[in-house]
This record gives structure tokens, sequence and C-alpha cells, in this order.
């Protein structure tokens, strides 16, 4: 039985530190939920840190609106790994502070860089693969990519 200990020790100790280090930081990326209500957030508490992808909706029944949350949950990595944020507003009454920043019609896809400049608008919802494209064109992106090698 102490064989067995010590080998389990013994193993514990020659896993390589940054396998532990991938483990951590996989941990903290599911601990913070990749879609969240806007509810009373500023953009600017996001700036130099994270993407935003806001999408808006009059409604939780708009199909479009259905769309676009399917089609980010079905690839959530993918934004998680360009540091995205998705936040949803589906109460134009609420008047909330991301509303009142982009100002929305009906279903909107916009797209917030790190710098908090709107890249982009859609007036329909679109696949991940597309936005990530997207975000990463962008120089802010580029230079994440170059500094990563």
């Amino acid at each position: 039985m102490k064989q067995i200990y010590l080998a389990a020790i013994t193993a514990l100790f020659l896993i390589p530190a940054p396998l532990l280090a991938q483990e951590d930081i996989a941990v903290e990326a599911e601990a913070t939920p990749l879609i969240q209500s806007a509810g009373d957030t500023e953009l600017s508490s996001f700036k130099w840190q994270s993407r935003v992808i806001a999408v808006f909706a009059d409604s939780t029944l708009d199909p479009s609106y259905n769309e676009q949350i399917s089609l980010l949950e079905s690839r959530p990595d993918a934004l998680l790994e360009r540091d995205v944020v998705v936040l949803t507003d589906t109460d134009p009454d609420l008047r909330s502070p991301l509303r009142t920043a982009l100002r929305p019609r009906g279903f909107a896809l916009v797209i917030v860089d790190k710098d908090g400049r709107v890249m982009l608008r859609k007036p329909d919802p679109w696949d991940v693969r597309e936005i990530t494209r997207a975000i990463d064109k962008t120089p802010l992106r580029q230079q994440e990519m170059e500094s990563g090698r």
C-alpha cells in the first residue's frame, strides 16, 4: 500500500508546471460565463480587458436573438480565446447603459474591440466563424497574435 502512495506522490511531482497552469486557466475560464445579461454593465468596465459582443433584441422570443445565442453557444472556445464577453439585452424599456451607448433598433449584433471602438454592427445573426474572422483582422488582435509567438 505504501508503494502505491509513493508512486502517486512521485507522479504528481513529475507533472510539468505548464500543464498545471493550463488547468488553472481552464478553471478560471469556466468560472466566468461567456454569455451574461447586460444589466447595469458599462462598456468602460471591459476596456483593454475584453472584447464585447452585444446582442440586442426587443424580446427573448425574437427568432434572430435565439439563433444568435445558439450560434455563440456552439463554439465558446473560439470566443474565449479572443477574450470575448457576450452581453445580452432583451428589454428596450429598461434603457440599460449598454443600450443607451450603442442605440440598437430591434435585433442587433454589435462587436466592440478592447479599445472601446465599435468594430461591427450587424442586423442579422452571425456565425462564430464569421465573428472570429472579423476580430482576427483588427490591428489589436494582430498585435496580440504576434506577441503570443
